[in-house]
Order: structure tokens, then C-alpha cells, then sequence
């Protein structure tokens, strides 16, 4: 999938993702962010003109404006996920590549910008290369043990727990902290602590014995809370459009104008459109919420 999004852009902007993987010193890092600070900022109307442009004509010309001005915007999201252990580079090229996913998912006519679309795909791919780089969240893919990952070295410090091997008492306050299964808390502890290099180790061989976790700025939204938000909402949108689609046309349309439309249209407006009673429209509207509601949930659940 991904190497069918990548062929489907124009080439500038192949290379674009190809410099930015090729970035290994801090020279050639300064070159391409350089270079990107030199395309421009687009306007909200001139988004919407360019993403119309290639998502009804396949305009390569309009769809290499739109990603260019927005590969600035990857290199600031990267720089938050900078003490990851994970090259600076690899994170702006997972940055690309959730931009480019989000150029070929967009849909200019729902009513959003494409940056904001875009800030969540960026973030969702820098995520991925995260974990992936990471051997024990093979197999911790749980939300609850993603939680523990990205926030167990914040936990302790706020508990005030410095032993490196946690009792049980230890595991389950930050169990509690965490609101997470004390079962996770232990498993996740214990491959945290079993790899040679881990986030707890010294930034600097020069450092107070601070560890890179504890480097971090505190003053963000809290990284766990933000990718679980992210991937509850790409994966709401994924289920929201496939069973959207499964509906009959008119409960489809019905359901969309009344539901997920802005301003939202009146049972009167509906009734002239189609024919039919005001009440007739509500049942209607009724019913195709109820069937889309139930698909979601019953989905989301296997």
C-alpha cells in the first residue's frame, strides 16, 4: 500500500521523501529543512483548490503544491518525537509518508482543512516507525500496553519510584497512575528493562543522570492521550465510510444531511427532495443511524 501511494505522487515529491531518509548528519538535515522552508504556506482556499484539482482531475502539479507546503509541517511534529531513539531522519521520512497517505485519503468537499487531516496521519505514521523499532511492542500492540510504553518512565518519576525492578506494591501504583491492568505494567517493565539500549539510558555519556525520557518537555499534551485520540479517530473514519457505504443510497444521504452536515438540513427540505412526509425523513434517518451505529460497534469489537 504504502509503495502505491509513494508511486502515485509526483517525483519531486518522491524525492522529497527520498532526502529526507537520506539525511544522516546534521549538515544534510539543515540542507532539506532548508530547502522546504522555501515552499509556500498555502491559504485554506488554495488548499481546497489544489486538493479539488487532484482529487477530481489527478492533477500531479496541484498535488505537488499541496504536500510541499506541508513538509515543513513533518519536520515540526518529527522534532516532538526527537528522544525516541529513533533517527531524526526515519521520523521525518514516516512523516512523509503519513502526508502522502493523507493526500491520497482526503476528501476537500467534508469540510476540513487539509493540514488538519494531515496532522494526524503524520502523526499516526511516526507512531508506527516508533513502536516497530521497538521489539517488545511486537507483541504489546494493546492500547493499554501502548500506555505503559510511552508512559512508564513518567509514571515512576511522578511516584517517585527509582528501583528498576518494580515491586508489587510499585506496580500497582502506577497500575493506578496509568489506569491501566497491573499485568501489563509488569510485562511491559520487564522488556523495558531487558533491552541492551533502553529510554531510560543516559542521553549523554556526560549527563546528571538524567535519562532521554526525562529530558522531555513536559509542557505537551500527553503523547499517549493524543495517539490513542488518533487512531480512535482514523479508525472511526475507515468504519464510518465503509459502512456509509453499505447503506441504500437515499438512507445514505438522508443519514449524511441530517447527521453529519453543516448546517444541517431540515426534515421539511428532505420531505420536498424525496417525496415523502417529514416523518417518514425522521424514521428514515432513524433507522440508517441505528444500522450504522450497530455495523461500527459490532466491528470495532472484533
Amino acid at each position: 500500500m504504502k509503495k502505491q501511494i509513494k508511486n502515485a505522487l509526483p517525483v519531486v515529491q518522491n524525492q522529497s521523501l527520498v532526502a529526507a531518509r537520506g539525511v544522516n548528519d546534521e549538515t544534510s538535515l539543515a540542507q532539506y529543512i532548508q530547502r522546504i522552508q522555501k515552499f509556500p504556506i498555502l491559504s485554506a482556499e488554495q488548499e481546497y483548490e489544489y486538493a479539488t484539482k487532484w482529487v477530481k482531475d489527478g492533477d500531479k502539479d496541484a498535488a505537488e503544491k499541496l504536500v510541499a507546503s506541508h513538509l515543513r509541517m513533518v519536520v515540526s511534529v518529527a522534532y516532538d518525537f526527537r528522544n525516541y531513539g529513533v533517527p531524526f531522519a526515519d521520523l521525518i521520512a514516516s512523516g512523509n509518508m503519513g502526508l502522502m497517505q493523507a493526500l491520497q485519503k482526503f476528501d476537500p468537499e467534508r469540510g476540513f482543512r487539509f493540514s488538519t487531516y494531515a496532522m494526524f496521519w503524520i502523526r499516526a505514521e511516526i507512531y508506527e516507525t516508533i513502536l516497530q523499532n521497538w521489539s517488545i511492542v511486537k507483541i504489546g500492540t494493546s492500547a493499554n500496553q501502548k500506555r505503559v510504553f510511552f508512559n512508564l518512565a513518567r509514571a515512576k518519576r511522578a511516584l517517585g519510584i527509582m528501583d528498576g525492578t518494580l515491586s508489587d506494591d510499585q506496580t500497582k501504583q502506577i497500575a493506578d497512575y496509568l489506569n491501566v491492568p497491573e499485568t501489563d505494567v509488569r510485562r511491559m517493565s520487564t522488556r523495558l528493562g531487558a533491552r541492551d539500549v533502553s529510554l531510560n539510558s543516559p542521553a549523554r555519556s556526560d549527563d546528571d543522570g538524567r535519562d532521554m525520557l526525562s529530558n522531555m518537555s513536559d509542557d505537551k499534551h500527553n503523547i499517549q492521550d493524543d495517539m490513542e485520540q488518533l487512531e480512535f479517530r482514523r479508525r472511526g473514519y475507515e468504519l464510518l465510510q465503509k459502512h456509509l457505504a453499505e447503506l441504500p443510497e437515499r438512507d445514505r444521504e438522508i443519514l449524511r444531511a441530517r447527521r453529519l452536515s453543516d448546517p444541517v438540513a431540515t426534515l421539511e427540505s428532505l420531505s420536498q427532495k424525496y417525496g415523502i412526509s417529514r416523518e417518514r425523513v425522521r424514521q428514515i434517518e432513524e433507522r440508517a443511524y441505528n444500522k450504522l451505529r450497530n455495523a461500527i460497534l459490532t466491528e470495532s469489537k472484533e
